[in-house]
């Protein structure tokens, strides 16, 4: 007796081609675990601050190797970003004594350029591990960090504060915990945002990282292997030509990883996307459908999915998502009277030891001096910013509501928001010298290669936001072009375009201290300005001045923050959030 097959058989409904992607999955995931290791043997070595080599080779067979030394620096820094945005823009959203006191410092921070954090850092980390190179490691993974976590904190942060209501409700009346609430309302929702400045704050840390690995502190001048330190080894030697071979490594580096990385994550992060109806063409990728294709994220999504019940119930202790609906307002009132002069001791306790060590050094004259030259880099960073608005927001808005356009601009802008501006000033100074431009007009232009991407990626973020029945109604009521970019397209991408405007302005102060004075084969070309002043002050070594240009370069960001960018972000939270 012959038995029947039933329908569909057995195999009708495999998807082909998953043990090929089984395979290239796991090879991928072992080779680079293998280069993890590899290079995580080149980090912890034998290391002397008064006999560590202040140049690095210049041999092009090295370049492969710095490569990936300089992109594994930039990616643990991208972790430790991560997890200090998730903290600090939640404990700023939620706490809302806490809130008046974290997001002005996170103002101060962003305007503290990387050679002020290394300055004070940098012997600490050095001390931490004596004799190590993982010391400098250290302290040039915690420089890029620097360059990294503002930029995403502001953005998860407004994500967060523009909440929809209906969710903050879903979550109150579900009895989420705050740990629950976070992982499944509060990251969903700002993974869009998160993942695009994210792409961004990755750009901003290839601005930074010729000045992360090639560091001249405190009158001392230290290279770690990396692409960085590569090309200004070979811009001090004057070898062009080994400058625009580290630039095409640098373009295969960023593409490589905006194609296994970046764009992977941006079709992924379309799955949180809110709305009525499906966009006509949705983000795609290759390696993401090469990892939809494979059983092994399943598998591992099965093994660690177990663990995410007991984890909730650990948790719980947090307490529940939910504040009490009426609080006495005597103990409230008491609360933040009790926590205002707490913080006004800590702030007068500060400024006393300031004002003491700079009297003490340097003398208060150098103050007026460099509140001048702050004035100077202050014209510089609005006319960036305005040229930049005029500039990208019709390009970002163009790029964000065209899903093709994206895909193929994608790795385009990414490439030319991530290329350090650093590689090209060798370049840049030589046209210069040759031509007699002053470096105080040629300025504007390095500082807008780090600063002018944040505008384009936040207005492209804010417009690929918009939901997709927005933008069919619009169409279907055939609202003139001028009336569609005032009912719809300004108001939607304004919150983005406010957050892009904070961190491009807070970006250029500190692109200024590298963009203000330039050097190549001897030649030095020193801009007027407060980033030439600190610049200056950190290679001498000089800590009261570098107290004073910090101090100053803080006091301008956030005093332009408070009186225009903060008012501007107001006004976006209430009048133009879509909720």
């Amino acid at each position: 007796m012959s038995l029947l097959r039933t329908f569909p058989t057995k195999d009708a409904l495999a998807r082909p081609g998953r043990r090929a992607a089984d395979v290239l999955v796991f090879l991928g995931a072992a080779a680079l675990l293998w280069l993890i290791v590899r290079l995580a043997h080149g980090v912890n070595v034998p290391w002397d601050p008064d006999t560590a080599p202040s140049t690095v080779s210049t041999d092009p067979a090295e370049l492969p190797y710095y490569a990936a030394r300089s992109l594994l620096r930039m990616f643990i820094a991208l972790g430790l970003s991560i997890v200090f945005t998730f903290v600090y823009a939640t404990a700023a959203a939620r706490l809302r004594r806490a809130e008046k006191v974290l997001i002005p410092l996170l103002d101060i921070l962003q305007s503290v350029p990387i050679l002020g954090f290394l300055s004070v850092t940098i012997t600490g980390f050095i001390a931490l591990f004596p004799g190590s190179q993982l010391g400098l490691e250290c302290a040039s993974i915690f420089a890029i960090f620097t360059s990294q976590a503002w930029n995403m904190t502001f953005a998860f942060h407004h994500s967060l504060v523009s909440q929809p209501r209906e969710l903050d409700e879903a979550s109150r009346l579900l009895r989420l915990s705050r740990w629950q609430r976070f992982w499944r309302v509060d990251v969903p929702g700002g993974m869009i945002p998160l993942v695009w400045n994210g792409m961004m704050s990755f750009g901003g840390g290839w601005f930074f990282l010729t000045a992360s690995e090639a560091l001249s502190v405190n009158n001392h001048d230290w290279a770690l292997p990396g692409i960085g330190a590569f090309v200004a080894t070979a811009g001090d030697h004057g070898e062009l030509g080994k400058v625009f071979l580290a630039i095409g490594v640098m373009i295969v580096m960023v593409v490589g990883v905006n194609a296994l990385f970046w764009r992977p994550l941006t079709a992924w992060a379309e799955r949180f996307r809110v709305e009525e109806s499906e966009a006509a063409e949705a983000p795609r990728s290759i390696t993401l459908n090469l990892l939809r294709r494979s059983r092994i994220p399943a598998f591992l999504g099965k093994v660690f999915g177990r663990l995410v019940y007991p984890l909730d119930r650990a948790l719980a202790v947090l307490g529940l998502a939910e504040h009490p609906l009426r609080t006495s307002p005597v103990r409230r009132r008491a609360g933040d009277v009790v926590f205002a002069l707490a913080i006004l001791a800590l702030i007068a306790y500060g400024l006393t030891r300031m004002i003491t060590f700079i009297g003490d050094t340097t003398g208060f004259g150098e103050v007026g001096h460099a509140l001048l030259l702050g004035l100077i880099t202050l014209a510089r960073v609005i006319v960036l910013v305005a040229i930049a608005t005029v500039v990208w927001v019709p390009v970002g808005v163009w790029i964000g509501l065209n899903p093709r356009v994206s895909r193929l601009a994608q790795p385009v802008v990414q490439v030319l928001a991530s290329f350090p501006a650093n590689f090209l000033f060798p370049l840049i100074t030589a046209v210069l010298v040759a031509t007699g431009i002053s470096l105080d007009w040629g300025g504007i232009l390095l500082m807008s290669l780090g600063a002018q991407w944040y505008i384009l990626f936040n207005v492209i973020a804010g417009a690929s936001a918009i939901p997709n029945d927005l933008r069919e109604a619009a169409a279907n009521l055939r609202l003139p072009r001028r009336l569609w970019w005032r009912r719809l397209i300004l108001p939607a991408i304004f919150p983005g375009y406010v957050t892009g405007g904070i961190t491009a302005a807070g970006g250029a102060w500190n692109a200024s201290i590298v963009a203000e004075i330039v050097s190549y084969s001897g030649t030095t070309l020193t801009a007027t300005g407060l980033g030439a002043y600190i610049s200056e002050a950190t290679g001498t070594g000089d800590a009261g001045r570098i107290l004073i240009g910090v101090a100053v370069m803080s006091l301008y960001v956030v005093g332009l923050n408070r009186l225009f960018w903060r008012r501007l972000y107001a006004l976006a939270e209430r009048r133009f959030a879509l909720s």
